[in-house]
């Protein structure tokens, strides 16, 4: 396939109401040319408005997006899906019941022009791209999600739009298929050079795909950056606990340095690291990564533990285990521990984050 440059899209102080209810909220984005950008957030978090408006499927009251130069809404002017140059996969395939897979594929190039020898050519290309060639004449009911899905990705890049958009389109598919279907996602987007946003709620999806990945909470982007920096200096607690924690303890600032504090719970010492700014005296949570955990005979961070819960994952073994001070999920060890066991926890400083209590919290 030949590359063709994505388009620069831009999402100004974009509102939507439902009501009272601002589906977002004076949000901003930039999808650079080229970029895949994932917005991760919960249900409700207005991920799904937003990937509408920029699709034409919903009217935003308020902002402006942009195309490029090209203003696509903005106070009473709305372009129509159709005319956007942009395609987008759906959580739930959207194929068209009576036609093959062979004609939901053509069927979004119909419009554009093409030859018929020309149609013919590009759908069998995509079709053999995404490993469907042999089944063409198949109708959606005689084939599999997976293979649904497949056909949906296949006529959603088969005109090499220029914005692709992509609704949660693996949460309806078993977790092998998951993993298969998103590198087809990521290979294929950035084959053809489309700038793409990706929404989802799952954290593993989001940074096995994103360019960058922005957290959105309540119809605004909280953070957005790479990957890496989201997951290792998030701007909020939200972003830090929306992208993974084991467990949350909360205890008392002693002392500050440059990148890490200590915090007094009970007669327990922890050192962690501070994204943001916070002070001595001041009470704090400290979020712990999963990533954070083990059963480390050696380190400073280590506090008492009861086993709780035992899971075999293949590589090993993930422990819930119970402290004075809350649950702690997801501790691996290559080694299953018995439940009940009495042990220590080494808790590593540099992926503990200590954030401020707030009302909010």
């Amino acid at each position: 396939m030949d590359n063709k440059l994505g388009q620069l899209v831009k999402v100004e102080g974009a509102s939507k109401f439902y009501g009272e209810l601002a589906a977002l909220n004076s949000l901003n984005l930039t999808i650079e040319p080229g970029e895949f950008t994932v917005l991760l957030g919960p249900s409700g978090s207005g991920k799904s408005t937003l990937i509408r408006s920029l699709a034409g499927i919903e009217k935003i009251d308020q902002g402006r997006i942009t195309f490029g130069d090209e203003v696509m809404s903005e106070g009473d002017k709305h372009i129509a899906p159709e005319k956007r140059n942009l395609a987008m996969v759906f959580q739930d395939y959207a194929l068209w019941p009576h036609l093959t897979a062979q004609e939901n594929v053509a069927y979004a190039i119909k419009r554009r022009g093409f030859s018929r020898e020309v149609s013919e050519s590009m759908v069998k290309e995509i079709l053999e791209r995404v490993g469907l060639g042999h089944k063409a004449k198949n109708y959606p009911s005689e084939l599999s999600g997976g293979e649904q899905q497949r056909v949906a990705l296949a006529r959603a890049i088969v005109a090499r739009p220029s914005l692709l958009l992509f609704d949660e389109p693996l949460s309806n598919l078993d977790a092998d298929l998951r993993e298969r279907l998103r590198i087809e996602i990521s290979t294929l987007t950035r084959d053809i050079g489309a700038s793409a946003l990706y929404i989802t709620h799952d954290q593993s999806e989001a940074f096995a795909l994103a360019d960058r990945i922005g957290v959105i909470n309540k119809g605004s982007i909280e953070q957005i950056d790479k990957p890496e920096k989201i997951y290792e200096k998030p701007l909020t607690r939200f972003v830090a606990t929306f992208t993974g924690v084991a467990g949350i303890f909360r205890g008392i600032v002693r002392s500050i340095e440059e990148k890490y504090c200590t915090v007094e719970m009970g007669g327990d010492l922890l050192k962690a690291r501070h994204t943001v700014k916070i002070s001595e005296g001041q009470e704090v949570d400290l979020l712990v990564r999963p990533a954070a955990t083990s059963f480390a005979d050696t380190g400073k961070n280590r506090i008492d533990c009861t086993i709780s819960d035992v899971a075999y994952r293949g590589r090993g073994y993930d422990h819930a285990i119970e402290t004075k001070y809350g649950l702690l999920t997801g501790v691996f060890d290559e080694v299953g521990h018995t439940r009940g066991d009495r042990m220590q926890v080494s808790i590593d400083q540099q992926r503990c984050i200590a954030f401020p209590i707030t009302e909010a919290n």
